[in-house]
């Protein structure tokens, strides 16, 4: 286990109370291992995170992003705030190495799992709100998540979903959109396959499959992008 000070001088940060940074880390299988251990799990702290960053990230968009519509920054929201992009930020600052974890966890690579990183990095930005405030909270974000990752979300269009895109790119290179045709439906009532093949100019392109036809189409149209991009 890794000094939390270290970390602490990593992310220019000082706690005040510090039994909330180090509850950060508790993973629960730990406490099966430790069932007198001082401290619970940080599954509440993640609970708030995930509110404080979603906040953070309206927040955001709102103030830099105001020509946008309310529906580019849920799709923007989305994007940025997906697990593995939380994930790949808590890597980043070697969260995993700081995790307390049941000797099974720690065996099956837990140090590396993308949801125990993403809800340890979603439980430090609340404990950075509780101990600090929400402006630090704010810049760890901006810092740590956001830093050139959402500006290239939002201007290469990346928020949107492959259909999207793919009608987009199709508008401006042929000046028409794709055809989406459903090819088979199978499965019983409540676990049906859908599987919907894209073509454009009579030309086939992706075939993608799905739990429902939408679903099909964005997997047909994300294989056709990257055929065609």
């Amino acid at each position: 286990m890794r000094n939390l000070r270290v970390f602490e001088q990593k992310i220019n940060l000082l706690f005040k109370n510090r039994q909330l940074l180090e509850n950060v880390f508790v993973h629960r299988s730990y406490l099966n291992e430790h069932r007198n251990f001082y401290l619970p799990s940080n599954e509440k702290l993640e609970f708030l995170g995930d509110s404080v960053l979603s906040l953070i990230t309206s927040l955001y968009l709102y103030k830099k992003y105001p020509e946008l519509t309310e529906g580019d920054y849920t799709e923007i929201k989305a994007s940025i705030v997906r697990t593995e992009s939380l994930a790949e930020a808590a890597l980043n600052l070697d969260l995993g190495e700081y995790l307390y974890l049941s000797r099974g966890q720690d065996r099956e690579l837990g140090r590396k799992n993308v949801n125990i990183l993403a809800d340890c990095f979603e439980a430090l930005i609340a404990a950075i709100f509780i101990d600090i405030n929400f402006e630090k909270a704010y810049d760890f974000v901006l810092k740590y998540l956001f830093r050139s990752k959402l500006d290239t979300i939002i201007k290469n269009n990346l928020y949107l979903s492959p259909k999207s895109r793919l009608q987009e790119y199709t508008q401006a290179k042929f000046k028409l959109t794709p055809k989406y045709t459903l090819l088979e439906e199978k499965g019983p009532e409540h676990r049906r396959i859908f599987k919907v093949e894209v073509s454009i100019k009579n030309q086939k392109y992706g075939i993608g499959e799905g739990k429902s036809k939408k679903e099909a189409e964005e997997a047909a149209a994300r294989k056709t992008l990257e055929k065609m991009i």
